[in-house]
């Protein structure tokens, strides 16, 4: 009966052994279990962490990318130096974030804080370019049409000027002189009129300077030309020259009139001293650095 006894106690106690024992790996499981998630969950929050850091470091680096893209929109210098000052200001805190730890969540809310203002910043830049790029619009609008004005005007002015020139010169065509009938009357000694060269003693150039009540009135020299048929000019002296189209050019001879805008008759005589050849001659007349008449005229032998 004892032993019986002895033997139910013995076995009580190993039931309340394993009893404690399973409860103590209960416990030490729950434990283990508990500190498995709790770890979980650490590692889940230095994730979220880590990730918000990230995601504010982008919005930084955006906010600088914007900045340095308004820098070059902008042709006003001043405001190119303030964007300057600002886009320095986000990279120096961009920095500081790079360096922050993901668990300073009070220094991260900060620069969320300072994010924010700076973007608030970046709005009032973006409405003064806008303006700035409006008032270029229109200052291009307005320039568009100054040009467009100027060249309107310049080309009025051309065309005036075009006028001008063709009126001025038809005047001046219309105030040229003209000489009109011109004749040459190779005479002999009597001075009648010969036909044979070895008979002839001078040549008679006769002619009219025509009327015209546009022509400059007043003392008027007339240059007369005569050409032998190889273009050689009659002349008596290598220094009897005139200007004629930036030229200075000899003459056979001259003759001084004075011009009241009506018809001058004009004769002039040359004196035949040279060997002349049969063939055609001619005669141009000038005055006023004009050429104002030319004739021809042949010889016989």
């Amino acid at each position: 009966m004892d032993t019986e006894k002895k033997e139910n106690k013995e076995i009580n106690k190993l039931s309340l052994l394993i009893v404690a024992i399973v409860v103590l790996l209960l416990i030490i499981g729950g434990a283990a279990y508990y500190i498995f998630q709790q770890k979980r969950q650490m590692e889940d929050i230095m994730q979220g962490y880590e990730l918000d850091k990230e995601m504010l470091s982008d919005e930084y680096n955006e906010l600088s990318i914007q900045y340095e893209g308004f820098r070059f929109q902008v042709n006003n210098d001043s405001l190119v130096a303030q964007l300057t000052t600002e886009q320095a200001k986000v990279q120096r805190l961009q920095e500081e974030l790079r360096t922050v730890k993901a668990t300073d969540t009070r220094r991260i809310n900060e620069l969320k804080k300072e994010l924010e203002t700076l973007r608030k910043i970046m709005r009032n830049y973006v409405i003064q370019i806008d303006s700035l790029n409006r008032e270029n619009e229109l200052l291009k609008e307005e320039n568009k049409q100054v040009v467009t004005r100027y060249r309107q005007a310049t080309s009025q002015a051309a065309n005036l000027q075009k006028e001008k020139e063709k009126l001025s010169e038809r005047v001046t065509l219309a105030s040229r002189l003209d000489a009109t009938g011109i004749t040459v009357n190779p005479v002999n000694k009597r001075g009648k009129t010969v036909k044979k060269i070895k008979q002839m003693e001078q040549f008679v150039v006769s002619f009219k300077i025509s009327k015209n009540i546009t022509a400059p009135v007043g003392e008027k020299t007339v240059y007369i030309r005569i050409m032998k048929p190889d273009d050689d000019v009659l002349i008596k002296s290598r220094v009897n020259v005139f200007s004629f189209e930036g030229s200075e050019i000899n003459y056979s001879m001259k003759r001084i009139i004075e011009y009241d805008g009506e018809e001058v008759p004009v004769t002039l005589y040359w004196d035949i001293e040279e060997f002349l050849s049969p063939g055609t001659y001619r005669v141009d007349i000038f005055a006023d650095g004009n050429h104002i008449g030319r004739t021809t005229f042949n010889l016989d032998s």
